[in-house]
């Protein structure tokens, strides 16, 4: 089983790259361009929150969300391509085409094929599911360009020219309603009511997710990794490391809960797993941030979404329990994968590591704890010399 995990987290730690390839499109708050990893994340979570034909079935949701997590993976290689701008189509595909082999060539050979059908799939946009996560993906850069109070205008005139004659021309024959609030908002008239435009007031702020910072660092330790790409990454190490799950698992339970778990941290802060805080306060915290931001959705949307972090709180479900061990085992790789990185900062142990991580980690996945136990408790080791 070693050689298929080692080949498994080399994919997941090679994907890590792609937190660190900026796209022309900025946060709402325009402090910084997004990345494609947290851009991934967002669109993820379009896919699982709108109502579109493309995605009325189940499956079709599921296999576009899953879609959506791989679709930018290929721009570590080949870099993003601003809409916009000038390129060679046929050199910008077969670029992208010799990532996609080089990256899902990294992974087992039936997962490299399953993996690299599914982003085949979406390059096509013949079925539904991948016409479904087309869609999501070109409405939120023009939803992300339009919503902030006072939009950066080249960004706008790109909506504009995309409406009039780019890819999203026929939006307003396609989707009227999404025309309606792309139009309002580059207009600055009043939004159309309804359930859409609570979708979107819930999808705006959760774009405040992407600045919240956390004590881990991104593979390499340039940075601190963000919440939002935090996210993208662990529904990617699920969609990956399913088959380690110790009970039966519904994948697409997981990943659910790995989009949405750490969203309360817009308004309750991210609590390091070897800080000093208080507990119960932290936990009452982001209930009632969990409540505030998935009370924006429409009522029965809004009370699915907060079942689904609540029973990832609790930790009892296999599901559950099976999303809590990733949550725990991608830190430890990033630590490993940039010198230490919290692990410096807090002085870790390893017998620190195994009571905050480890048993953790354990409990849900117990593969994965004995993958990279030795392997941290290795690290350890030379830092304590």
């Amino acid at each position: 089983m070693t050689p298929r995990l080692d080949a498994q987290m080399a994919f997941l730690t090679e994907a890590c790259k792609l937190k660190q390839v900026d796209r022309q499109s900025a946060l709402q708050d325009l402090s910084r361009p997004e990345n494609s990893a947290e851009h991934s994340w967002h669109v993820a979570l379009y896919a699982l929150i709108m109502d579109i034909p493309e995605l009325a079935r189940a499956e079709d949701r599921f296999d576009a969300i899953k879609m959506i997590l791989l679709h930018d993976l290929v721009e570590i290689d080949a870099g993003d391509h601003p809409i916009h701008l000038d390129h060679d189509a046929e050199a910008v595909a077969q670029a992208e085409a010799a990532a996609a082999d080089r990256l899902f060539g990294l992974l087992p050979a039936d997962q490299s094929a399953e993996m690299r059908a599914l982003w085949d799939q979406f390059e096509a946009a013949e079925t539904s599911a991948a016409q479904g996560a087309k869609r999501m993906d070109h409405v939120q850069p023009m939803l992300q360009a339009a919503n902030p109070a006072a939009p950066l205008p080249d960004h706008i005139e790109v909506v504009e020219d995309n409406l009039a004659k780019g890819r999203a021309k026929d939006l307003h024959q396609d989707w009227p309603a999404m025309f309606a609030q792309v139009r309002a908002r580059l207009d600055g008239t009043a939004l159309p009511k309804g359930d859409l435009s609570q979708q979107l007031d819930f999808l705006n702020e959760c774009d405040r997710l992407k600045p919240v910072y956390r004590a881990t660092r991104i593979a390499g330790g340039s940075r601190f990794e963000n919440s939002a790409e935090h996210s993208w990454h662990l529904a990617l190490y699920a969609l990956i490391l399913a088959e380690h799950a110790p009970h039966a698992i519904n994948l697409d339970r997981v990943i659910t809960m790995l989009l949405l778990h750490d969203l309360v941290e817009i308004d309750a802060g991210d609590a390091p797993i070897f800080g000093d805080y208080d507990v119960a306060a932290k936990e009452a915290e982001e209930l009632e941030a969990a409540q505030k931001l998935f009370g924006r959705l429409p009522a029965a949307q809004g009370a699915e979404m907060l079942a689904i972090w609540q029973e990832f709180e609790a930790n009892e479900s296999h599901d559950a329990v099976f999303a809590k061990s990733l949550d725990r085992f991608q830190a430890p790789n990033q630590n490993l994968a940039s010198s230490g990185g919290s692990w410096v900062d807090y002085n870790v142990t390893y017998e620190m590591f195994l009571e905050k991580v480890g048993h953790k980690i354990a409990n849900g996945a117990p593969a994965l704890q004995d993958w990279v136990a030795p392997r941290v408790k290795a690290f350890l080791a030379t830092l304590a010399q």
